[in-house]
């Protein structure tokens, strides 16, 4: 078999190819670039992420272009086992990179630019050092990864490695506990060159085999396919983990092995290190591989080899189920090196009746045994907040019924019954408490803010019937009182809570109007002085910034409170009686009950932020804009969501446009309708069964359920339980009710579970077979989202042109052929 490792640079397209309208030709076409008003939002400058250093001192500024050339999406690029990857500079080929840093105090004004940056910088995997004075950042270069430090005092970076860093399974930075040091996945020497799998002569074909046991498994994309695929996915995921101190000295800690995860014990005295093993799977991603969890000295001595886990091919059925056996491995926050682990009590199958379905277990070194009971879940385990060693919270979830639980318990006594502080359908916006408030503790992990009253702190997003004001409350862990010590009261500007610094009184907010780009400050609810601004971002949009925009809220025929964010063109008078065309933009989501799917989550004084997928763009160019639109889908008790799927799509969409259309603003025969993902789904089954629509744009969707058997986003039944399902919910099995002009986008390397390509391709010909007005537009190199900025201002570009044509301008048209 021929092994290289010289991969050529593909060939970056100028041209690419959709279908047209002139029969079965097609038409070659350089990407193109929107009008001027779209353009000029497209390429307005972004503020910078923040991060704020625990201890609320420092902020650091992280500026990146949001958008990748072709040029870079066209780099060499193996996907395999659910992951892509750059062979060259290993590391994920479609990493999200920063391009610069800049610090700020939070007591001052200034902003500093960080020095010793490198050329051309490519930043990722930001990790803060224990104590929060440093942090490690990958730096990618056109030959590899390599490990730079940012001293946040001095504002500079000094480079600690050569491109030599394995980044390919992540975690691929660990601190020591004394922070002069750090735990590095590096490339070993011993790897050997890659298969090109485009020369490579087959040895025999490939075979798969099964047992008789169920493996319904998700339809994955990227996976392995063949025994050169398994070896380059080994010699890509091959790494030695190296010891580096800041100081540049580098020694070698453990030898090659498949390393995924790395996590040092609290107290940094132990580390628990995951690794993939053999054999592989063709049918599930590298995290279902079989793997072995071991612990370690922080010197690198085995303690303990703590779990093996199999090939997960065959797990039970249902979204609940999980393998059997010790999993979720993590150490207890509170404690210097306690590891806790969880174990189903139900033998992972969701359909066995049990009166608790997870147990959760503590296990002391040396890490052997059976770790000891400390709580048992009713529902299955999602989490657990440490506080003390008499004091943890922990949550449970399960699907199904929508519902979950918070317990507060005593660690240290498992004999006690746990008290459930809150029992509620996750999906009630309107009644969730919120998320407990964490500190760093003397180890520097993360564990519950208390009091000296056993007091805890939640921060609420503070969704209700009258609007969104978010609140901090204090929970008594004894007597379950809560006091509600803040609530915002802005009407005309947003609230989002980041933080609450108990011991300081310090309350980490952000504030944004539909008009002013989010900014930080700090609040102190006990001195109840004036906020401090902290930063001083302006508002990139300037050209959209007056735009009328409302939450308005109506009525489906069944009586059902639905919302969405209404948007009135640029310059617009809303007593003009002027009849404007309109888009609406949504998503399905499906409930198990009315009061759940009613509720409103949208605020009007949300920052108009127009991102590349949003309709927000067509306010520039006379349209009325309906976004998020809410789609739900409901079914109560023993109904299935699905089971009326397309029946509640309409009557969504109808009482969306008659809302609209009774305030005056629209022209109700001009209005299109669009949307992304399952979003792109809803659009066909709307067109195909409505006649609500002027026009549809569908992007990255699947069409036909029958390529999904084993469920599809929240469908637990297989197309062999429930055909008529599968069947009816398919527009590609409705092909022939198609009366209404679809514009069609997918990315051709599309990674989402579901939404091959091949669904948009196979879709279109049974629409142009049909004789329905279609257009497909297959963008190349992009995924389920899109990245080029070449890309995205095509996609923007082929939008407008549609709903000029379709939409805008509808009943001029006197071309009406097959597209």
């Amino acid at each position: 078999m021929k092994r290289v490792y010289t991969f050529s640079r593909s060939f970056i397209p100028v041209l690419f190819t959709f279908f047209l309208t002139i029969g079965s030709a097609q038409e070659k076409l350089t990407y193109q670039q929107p009008s001027q008003e779209i353009l000029e939002l497209v390429n307005a400058p972004l503020a910078p992420t923040v991060r704020v250093t625990d201890n609320g001192d420092y902020m650091l500024l992280l500026y990146r272009d949001p958008y990748k050339s072709i040029q870079e999406l066209s780099e060499t690029e193996l996907r395999l086992a659910g992951l892509r990857i750059n062979p060259v500079t290993n590391i994920g080929s479609r990493t999200n990179y920063y391009t610069n840093i800049k610090i700020k105090s939070t007591s001052g004004k200034e902003v500093i630019q960080v020095t010793g940056l490198p050329e051309n910088p490519r930043l990722a995997n930001f990790s803060f050092s224990p104590d929060e004075s440093k942090v490690a950042v990958t730096n990618t270069t056109t030959k590899g990864v390599e490990i730079w430090v940012l001293d946040i005092t001095s504002a500079r970076v000094q480079k600690l490695t050569d491109a030599r860093v394995n980044a390919n399974l992540g975690d691929v930075i660990n601190w020591f506990k004394s922070g002069d040091a750090l735990l590095v996945k590096m490339l070993p020497d011993s790897r050997k060159d890659l298969i090109d799998q485009a020369e490579a002569i087959p040895e025999g074909p490939t075979i798969s085999t099964n047992d008789g046991k169920k493996a319904q498994n998700r339809t994955y994309q990227d996976l392995l396919t063949n025994p050169g695929d398994e070896f380059n996915f080994q010699q890509l995921a091959l790494s030695e983990l190296y010891k580096v101190t800041l100081d540049g000295s580098i020694s070698l800690w453990k030898p090659a092995a498949m390393y995924r995860n790395i996590s040092f014990s609290p107290d940094g005295s132990y580390v628990m290190v995951l690794t993939v093993e053999h054999p592989f799977s063709y049918l599930v991603p590298y995290y279902r591989f079989p793997s072995t969890t071991s612990i370690y000295t922080q010197q690198g001595d085995l303690v303990s080899t703590l779990l093996e886990v199999p090939l997960i091919e065959d797990l039970p059925k249902g979204f609940m189920a999980e393998r059997k056996g010790m999993r979720e491995i993590s150490w207890r926050a509170d404690l210097d090196a306690t590891l806790i682990y969880v174990e189903a009590l139900d033998e992972g199958d969701p359909n066995i009746e049990v009166p608790y379905r997870d147990a959760v277990y503590q296990l002391d070194a040396p890490f052997s045994g059976k770790g000891d009971l400390i709580l048992k879940t009713i529902n299955r385990f999602n989490s657990v907040n440490w506080g003390t060693e008499n004091v943890a919270i922990a949550t449970d979830y399960w699907w199904n019924t929508r519902n979950t639980k918070t317990y507060v318990f005593d660690p240290s006594s498992p004999e006690k019954q746990p008290s459930i502080i809150y029992d509620r359908n996750y999906q009630d916006v309107y009644s969730n408490p919120g998320n407990f408030v964490m500190k760093r503790n003397k180890n520097g992990s993360m564990v519950l803010s208390l009091d000296n009253k056993n007091n805890a702190f939640l921060l609420g997003d503070g969704y209700s019937e009258k609007g969104q004001f978010p609140f901090v409350d204090q929970l008594n862990l004894s007597s379950l009182e809560t006091v509600r010590l803040y609530q915002s009261k802005l009407s005309d500007k947003k609230e989002d809570f980041k933080d609450y610094n108990v011991l300081k009184d310090e309350l980490l907010v952000s504030i944004e109007s539909k008009s002013m780009y989010p900014n930080y400050y700090f609040k102190h609810l006990k001195k109840r002085k004036g906020p401090t601004q902290l930063t001083f971002f302006e508002n990139p949009f300037k050209s959209i910034e007056d735009v009328h925009k409302e939450v308005i809220s109506y009525t489906r025929e069944d009586g059902l409170e639905l919302n969405g964010t209404l948007y009135l063109p640029v310059g617009y008078d809303k007593n003009s009686g002027e009849k404007m065309p309109m888009i609406l933009w949504a998503y399905p989501r499906e409930y198990k009950d009315k009061n759940s799917a009613s509720q409103n989550t949208q605020n009007p004084n949300e920052f108009t932020y127009p991102s590349w997928g949003s309709p927000v763009y067509w306010v520039t160019k006379g349209y009325v804009v309906l976004d998020d639109a809410a789609f739900p889908i409901i079914g109560e008790e023993e109904e299935q969501p699905n089971d009326t799927f397309r029946a509640q799509l309409v009557a969504n969409a109808k009482a969306a446009i008659d809302a609209v259309d009774a305030m005056g603003y629209i022209d109700r025969e001009r209005v299109a309708v669009g949307g992304h993902s399952y979003g792109a789904f809803m659009v066909a089954n709307l067109l195909s069964h409505s006649n609500l629509f002027a026009a549809g744009i569908a992007r990255s969707g699947a069409y036909n359920r029958t390529l999904t058997p084993f469920g599809f986003q929240r469908e637990e039944r297989n197309y062999w339980e429930a055909p008529e399902i599968y069947y009816t919910m398919s527009p590609f099995m409705h092909a022939d009710k198609m009366k209404t002009p679809l514009l069609m986008v997918h990315g051709v390397a599309d990674n989402n579970s579901g939404t091959y390509p091949m669904q948009s391709e196979r879709y279109f010909n049974a629409l142009k077979g049909l004789g329905a007005t279609v257009r497909l537009v297959m963008l190349p190199k992009e995924s389920h989202g899109y990245r080029a900025k070449e890309s995205v201002l095509h996609l923007l570009w082929e939008q407008d042109q549609w709903l000029e044509k379709y939409v805008k301008n509808k009943g001029s048209n006197t071309e009406e052929g097959t597209r």
